[in-house]
């Protein structure tokens, strides 16, 4: 089969390969001038910035295309541990350096907070259980009643109807250590307070398989991947972008799509890299669309936008780890004034990433590379940007050097910064929302826009917007699911679409397990 692929962010990237390796005849395309999606790479004044994740795990799932493709991982990209995987700072100068040995955990919890060392095993052990039975999931599709309904028992036993947050604040007591062990939701683009339990699984992920870092930055990465796809006699085309995607009346199936120079590019299959609200919103006719119709998409909750400065600095900073993660004086206000009250709070939490105090080579000799990230609303919040993005950029600059790096200001000597708006105008995301669909259990598994779409059934969809969601695990992971599916001859998505009428059993069972989601998330 000839299939189009929209987009080459980690999702479209992963399908496109696998899909070509089944020898079908595969064409990505890009909208901008270099490939990666949301891992686009910024160069200036000698400076490499990685433009989006930075944070690599599970690397399996990497290791997985190259050995499925009959190559060699080394020859593509070197993969390198990150140790400590972060350092978490707080307003009281103390610091908790996160790391995967057991021990030095444990050493760590001891150092804030003796009595919780026994609330963490309990919390280990049940991240466990969350992990071995909530990971098995993210590969394998949710697009049927049934399928769902499976997995009910087991997450009511798992407690996914609480948030993470919650889980982790049923064995700490010590104010920091739940921030330690609650963050990670924010990398996916989720509310800790909101954000289904099942997501406490990163913490045992980390753990087993550790913090990697892609030497020469995650855009190395995508130049591997890139690589790998062509060598496979993949093709990809930037500065194309697609305007429609091309449904025929007759049989509701897609047949291509059409890029905004007016060409036509015909497909068996298209899978949809780009973000999944934009993309049914202005890329799929609205007559084609019975069940994701642009109320229905407007109605879902989106997770929140990023400001992100890039600088570089002409001195360097030895005393910073690769990751940091820089806790602001409120945590939960922080969080609602941020998903709830979609306000632009004047203190602010931030990811400070140091690439260079792991690879010298992102930046000049004698000098560092740097992005700081800020979680903001996204822009359905109603904020000017154009009036709001350098004062905002300013007070984070300030807050820096005042705290963590010393006379910053006068050593900056590259920069640049993005907002919610480069979200929505250059990455095309509905409202600008860094992360697409937010992670909350209302919105996950069979309730989150479905990997083949619900109304056409040769159109699937990869990335942060669909299951399992967002970050390199789920983003890859969607990849795979996808080409599982096309690899089935289409079949599977048609046949799920007939199941979605039938079985009424498993429609109450999967419908009083939203009830009782609906009243936790409330």
């Amino acid at each position: 089969m000839k299939i189009v692929v929209i987009g080459s962010g980690f999702g479209g990237l992963t399908a496109a390969i696998r899909l070509q390796a089944q020898g079908h005849e595969v064409i990505i395309l890009e909208k901008r001038d270099k490939p990666g999606g949301r891992a686009y790479v910024y160069e200036q004044d000698g400076f490499t910035f990685d433009g989006g994740p930075t944070i690599i795990t599970a690397p399996w799932l990497i290791h997985d295309l190259f050995t499925l493709c009959g190559k060699k991982m080394a020859d593509y990209v070197n993969l390198m541990s990150i140790d400590p995987f972060y350092n978490i700072r707080f307003e009281d100068g103390s610091v908790f350096h996160y790391a995967g040995d057991r021990e030095h955990i444990l050493n760590e919890i001891r150092r804030f907070n003796p009595d919780d060392v026994d609330g963490y095993l309990r919390f280990a052990q049940d991240t466990e259980q969350i992990y071995e039975r909530g990971f098995e999931l993210i590969d394998q599709p949710f697009t049927t009643v049934s399928s769902m309904a499976k997995v009910v028992p087991d997450l009511v036993r798992l407690q996914a109807y609480k948030s993470v947050a919650g889980l982790v604040n049923q064995y700490m007591k010590d104010k920091r250590l739940r921030q330690v062990f609650s963050f990670h939701p924010l990398l996916i683009g989720g509310n800790p307070f909101e954000s289904t339990s099942i997501y406490a699984l990163i913490h045992t992920l980390e753990r087993k398989f550790g913090i990697w870092y892609a030497q020469g930055g995650t855009g190395a990465l995508v130049k591997g991947l890139v690589k790998l796809f062509e060598d496979m006699g993949g093709t990809l085309h930037l500065n194309q972008e697609v305007g429609q995607i091309r449904v025929d009346e007759r049989t509701g199936l897609t047949n291509g799509v059409v890029l905004k120079s007016g060409a036509y590019i015909a497909g068996d299959s298209v899978v949809c890299n780009a973000d999944v609200a934009y993309s049914y919103l202005n890329l799929v006719p609205a007559k084609a669309r019975h069940k994701y119709t642009d109320s229905r998409i407007k109605k879902m909750q989106y997770s929140m936008s990023l400001f992100v400065i890039y600088f570089g600095t002409d001195r360097k900073y030895e005393d910073v780890a690769h990751h940091e993660i820089l806790m602001g004086p409120r945590y939960k206000g922080l969080l609602d004034d941020i998903f709830k009250r979609k306000v632009l709070a004047k203190d602010f939490s931030l990811y400070l990433h140091r690439p260079t105090a792991t690879d010298s080579s992102m930046a000049p000799e004698g000098c560092d590379c740097w992005y700081v990230l800020s979680p903001v609303p996204h822009l359905g919040s109603g904020i000017d940007w154009t009036q709001m993005a350098k004062p905002y950029r300013d007070s984070i600059v300030s807050y820096l050097e005042e705290r963590y790096l010393p006379d910053l200001s006068k050593h900056i000597v590259s920069e640049h910064y993005i907002d919610p708006l480069h979200f929505q105008d250059t990455l095309n995301s509905h409202l600008g929302s860094a992360f697409s669909v937010e992670p909350i259990l209302t919105q996950s598994a069979w309730f989150r826009p479905h990997n083949v779409s619900e109304d056409i059934a040769n159109l699937y969809f990869v990335g942060a917007g669909t299951h399992p969601g967002a970050g390199l695990p789920g983003v890859m992971s969607s990849g795979k699911i996808v080409a599982d599916m096309i690899g089935q001859d289409g079949q599977k998505g048609k046949v799920n679409l007939g199941e979605v009428s039938r079985g009424r059993e498993n429609v109450l069972q999967v419908r009083t397990w939203e009830r009782q989601a609906v009243r936790s998330h409330n």
